[in-house]
């Protein structure tokens, strides 16, 4: 048994069929060792266990039928690269077209007269049912042809059959997975054994095996995610608080700013205040939408944690976000005799050095910086609260690397990704939950409108117009340079367009994710100071930055970004005191995606976009780009398999009170450290 179970961890190189080259594409896939390609889970699966007559196809359903060649293959060549090729099947049922695009095969593979076996997706055509591109099987084969077949995605080069050979090849040695939950365990939660669950989610008899299959290994794979956040939680619960705080007036602050907090502000302190007057180490997630004023709550945070001697840091993804969360917070703090200093890859060497020397004097008080901060050489004397803003851009890793600059430190994390409280509680299952759910009075909402090419005009004429009344203009695009693969407009093609053609009175520049930092930010500080009339970028404007006098946000090829994008890219405008709007401009004429984005006409809501892009595409994607930190399931769903995350979360609080180490599930305790071990580093289980 432990051979078999060694062998999972084989290079899959190794395994007959494989070798160097094919390992490399298979690496696209993920697939590096064996036990990698038997998680590898199907997409989907076709069921083809029944037999249908010709008069019996269901259009829009994949069908198994058997048909004899009633007519020659008709050819008709419609230019250089397109050839149709066309024949009729029948039965004693009735009669179906076959047609196939460039496959040049079938005209001596079908022979009239003959029957064979086809695999396909009936549709009408002209009034009759027709199958384009059925697969082509010989009537003998049936029985073997005959059940239910996974389908994987896949990369160039891999194919299904090539996939679905060399698992088949890895299950002939019978690898074995060591069970992890007891047999009263898995009663309970009515799940089968792991190794029937692995073989049946890719050979699986019928469907109702496959359902087995699925539902135990989506259970495992929300289980363990569960008892990895639990375990994070008691531990940092398990911490003894070191750093005593004492009630703080923060009147003298409030006093300073220019509005009142709304209640939503109010109760988030509040939350903030108990926990840092508690005898429990604070660990809690701010998520309020776009504008909403999770700032200046943080910065109550610092002021509490300086007035009870301690230091404060706050750390932000971009040097952009970090210098304007230091512009806006150091006038408040220097009028109170709090010194706040900055840290960026675009601080000189020797002013650098100067504040990290002054930092372990406790000659600073508040240190804000983006991930220079969690460098070796940043020391403090006394750090009692670290904040980290926009948390899904950084992994726990690097949240835990922070707060272990000091001894028992307060943490506090801010996201303006507005996120379904379900996704929340998973994403952030270590941490408290506050929801600022309520925007300052005052603000007009960014009217928005979905475009299709023929309006391209118009935009164009009512930029201008924006500009000549001293407004300033956004367009932001998914691409740096030209891709002749895809039809997407690209920063640098449009900015030569814009500038060359289009806007030839008007300032434009562009900003991409692969200039410089300093480049960056001189382009970034011209635009505040209104030098620049358009300025053109990715999406590395997404995150923070204010500019009070943009009014336009237009976005290219819109539905290549999900909602959670787009409603972030669109709080960079609407920010000042004049009506603010979002283009949406898209070529792609599908009704789905007319349909996503007349969701951003609907709504300014974040927490209601966020829910309709989980809705539409899925949590998988949920944030547009994969980021560290966020969980990865290969089967689960955070939609659809509520009813699994439920039993799950039960599940792992119900092993956590009876066994907080796991030393009675050691097979469980491996699994999880082996998923998990880089966040449970240090950790007390």
């Amino acid at each position: 048994m432990e051979k078999k179970s060694n062998m999972l961890y084989t290079d899959i190189q190794y395994l007959k069929g494989v070798g160097p080259k094919m390992a490399e594409l298979l690496s696209k896939l993920n697939i590096k060792t064996i036990k990698d390609l038997i998680e590898y889970y199907p997409r989907i699966y076709e069921d083809r266990t029944k037999l249908c007559s010709i008069s019996s196809l269901k259009v829009g359903e994949n069908c198994l039928f058997i048909g004899k060649i009633c007519d020659r293959i008709q050819i008709r060549r419609i230019r250089k690269n397109l050839a149709i090729y066309s024949t009729f099947a029948g039965d004693d049922t009735g009669i179906c077209k076959l047609v196939f695009f460039n496959q040049k095969y079938v005209a001596s593979s079908l022979k009239e007269g003959n029957m064979y076996l086809f695999f396909g997706r009936p549709s009408f055509e002209n009034g009759k049912i027709c199958v384009e591109s059925p697969e082509i099987f010989n009537v003998s084969d049936v029985e073997k042809i005959q059940g239910i077949y996974p389908i994987y995605n896949l990369t160039a080069g891999v194919t299904q059959n090539y996939l679905f050979k060399l698992i088949n090849k890895v299950y002939e040695e019978k690898p074995l997975f060591k069970e992890i939950y007891s047999n009263e365990f898995r009663k309970k939660y009515s799940l089968c054994e792991l190794n029937y669950a692995m073989q049946n989610i890719h050979f699986p008899k019928n469907l109702k095996d496959v359902q087995m299959a699925r539902n135990r290994l989506i259970f495992d794979e929300l289980f363990l995610f569960q008892l990895a956040m639990i375990c994070i939680k008691n531990s940092n619960i398990g911490h003894k608080k070191i750093n005593i705080f004492k009630e703080v007036e923060l009147k003298p602050f409030l006093d300073l700013l220019p509005f009142s907090l709304t209640k939503a502000q109010s109760k988030v302190v509040e939350e903030i205040k108990k926990d840092m007057y508690s005898t429990k180490l604070m660990n809690r997630l701010v998520q309020g939408d776009v504008g909403s004023g999770k700032t200046i709550v943080a910065a109550l945070a610092m002021y509490i944690a300086v007035k009870n001697g301690y230091q404060a840091a706050l750390m932000a993804p971009t040097t952009i976000l970090a210098t304007q969360h230091y512009e806006e917070l150091s006038k408040y703090f220097e009028k109170l005799g709090i010194v706040c200093e900055i840290i960026t890859s675009s601080t000189t060497k020797k002013k650098k050095e100067v504040i990290i020397e002054r930092l372990k004097k406790h000659e600073v008080d508040i240190i804000i910086g983006t991930h220079s901060l969690i460098e070796d050489n940043i020391e403090f004397e006394k750090l009692g609260l670290v904040i980290t803003d926009e948390q899904h851009r950084f992994g726990v890793k690097q949240r835990m690397k922070l707060s272990n600059k000091g001894v028992g430190v307060e943490t506090l994390v801010m996201t303006a990704t507005p996120i379904p409280r379900t996704l929340s509680i998973m994403l952030y299952g270590d941490l408290d939950l506050s929801i600022i759910d309520e925007m300052p009075p005052g603000r007009t909402p960014v009217k928005t409108y979905a475009i299709g090419e023929s309006l391209e005009q118009r935009v164009n004429e009512f930029i201008k117009k924006q500009i000549r009344e001293g407004r300033q203009i956004y367009v932001v695009c998914p691409l740096v340079e030209e891709n002749d693969t895809l039809d997407l407009n690209s920063v640098e093609k449009l900015y030569e367009e814009y500038k060359n053609n289009i806007f030839t009175e008007f300032n434009v520049e562009f900003l991409h994710g692969k200039m410089k930092n300093k480049q960056k930010d001189e382009i970034m500080k011209r635009f505040k100071d209104n030098e620049i009339n358009i300025l053109i970028s990715t999406t590395v404007i997404e995150v923070g930055i204010s500019v009070s006098n943009a009014t336009v946000m237009v976005i290219e090829n819109a539905d290549r970004f999900g909602l959670a994008a787009l409603h972030q890219l669109r709080g960079r405008v609407g920010r000042g005191k004049h009506q603010s709007y979002c283009i949406l401009k898209s070529k792609n004429r599908s009704l789905k995606s007319r349909e996503r984005l007349k969701i951003m006409e609907k709504s300014n809501s974040g927490f209601d976009i966020a829910q309709k892009d989980m809705e539409l595409r899925g949590p998988g994607d949920f944030f547009g780009i994969r980021q560290s930190g966020l969980p990865e399931f290969k089967l689960a769903n955070l939609l659809t398999d509520v009813k699994i995350l439920k039993q799950s979360q039960e599940a792992a609080k119900y092993i956590m009170s009876s066994d907080p180490t796991l030393l009675e599930h050691k097979e469980l305790k491996k699994v999880l450290f082996e998923k998990f071990g880089e966040q449970l580093i240090n950790r007390n289980t």
